[in-house]
């Protein structure tokens, strides 16, 4: 519009944008695992949620703890599930940076893989197959890679001033790519914020504080399905 090496459930809220930036260079840098402190070291049994995108991941403009995937991971963590919630969103990134920095992001284990990109392709009205190459592309990497991982793929709309034709071609995009690949879809991010002044920010296009509660609800209805629940027995992290 970051991801840790560390499985641990204890969660660092580190400066989520500028380490995704430097995550971005494969420089080695680690970025920032996502949501509250639950504990000082994690089992080795831990999961992760990868989450890779753009600002709207990131959560620009916002508290790192306000951006969606940290809202996720508070409810990973009120249902005792035992994953580790990551956010490597790249503000300004399009589909093809994406690919370029995949390899890197792909070095640590993951379990489940969250794609939202394309918000920025659209805004700068990039070649549509271009996108659904480097879509495909991503979650043919993640495949080969982490062969069990589970994959959510999140839709994204262009902006209408890019003309009817180009708004077709890029809806039609997120569908048929889950479709063609067999990976879960969020058919719209911002579905019931886009367009709601009182939900975003000045600029119109991020999400408010309330309104990055709804794209989580958006995002959690369709990853929720994704996990693997708790196992008979455990404790719960919620009171």
């Amino acid at each position: 519009m970051t991801a840790s090496a560390a499985a641990c459930s204890g969660r660092e809220r580190g400066a989520a944008d500028a380490q995704a930036r430097r995550s971005a260079g494969g420089n080695g840098a680690q970025p920032a695992a996502a949501g509250p402190s639950t504990g000082a070291a994690a089992h080795s049994s831990e999961r992760t949620i990868l989450f890779v995108g753009t600002s709207l991941t990131a959560g620009l403009g916002l508290d790192p703890d306000e951006a969606y995937p940290a809202l996720i991971a508070r409810k990973v963590d009120s249902l005792g599930l035992s994953y580790q919630v990551v956010n490597a969103g790249v503000s300004g990134e399009t589909s093809a940076d994406a690919v370029r920095r995949l390899g890197w992001l792909l070095k640590q284990p993951l379990d489940v893989f969250v794609l939202e990109t394309g918000a920025n392709d659209g805004l700068r009205g990039l070649s549509v197959d271009s996108m659904r190459a480097n879509i495909a592309q991503i979650i043919d990497q993640v495949r080969t890679t982490h062969p069990a991982a589970r994959i959510l793929l999140v839709g994204m709309e262009a902006p209408p001033n890019m003309g009817p034709g180009y708004a077709a071609a890029f809806h039609r995009a997120y569908p048929e790519i889950a479709r063609a690949k067999g990976v879960a879809l969020v058919p719209f991010l911002l579905a019931g914020v886009a367009g709601v002044d009182t939900l975003n920010q000045r600029d119109g296009i991020h999400p408010n504080p309330r309104g990055a509660q709804i794209v989580a609800d958006n995002v959690w209805k369709v990853l929720s399905g994704l996990l693997i629940p708790p196992a008979k027995g455990a404790a719960s992290a919620s009171p």
